[in-house]
């Protein structure tokens, strides 16, 4: 039993840090929608690919025209932090009873 509460606590925590890894980059990709970045630069590239699959199946369900702003970053990273509070927590709580 020890060795399935530590695989659980193990994958909890790696959860927890790509899911806040993911809100950074989301966040740093909003942030340079701002600035209107060079499209042809790497990074900027390598942002958008990694973003905008979830981006846009936010954008289907809430059109920008509807608001007027692009709130999709906004949904996401709410969306990040409940699965942070409710699931990397109820994992991390079945490793324990597990224990």
């Amino acid at each position: 039993m020890f060795v399935v509460a530590n695989l659980l606590h193990a994958f909890a925590t790696i959860l927890d840090t790509v899911l806040y890894l993911y809100m950074l980059v989301i966040v740093i990709r909003a942030l340079l929608s701002w600035v209107n970045p060079d499209p042809y630069n790497p990074i900027v590239q390598f942002l958008v690919a990694v973003t905008e699959p979830v981006l846009y199946r936010v954008r289907r369900w809430i059109p920008v025209s509807m608001v007027g702003i692009d709130i999709s970053p906004i949904i996401v990273i709410l969306v990040i932090m409940f699965l942070k509070s409710f699931l990397v927590l109820t994992l991390h709580q079945m490793a324990d009873r597990l224990q």
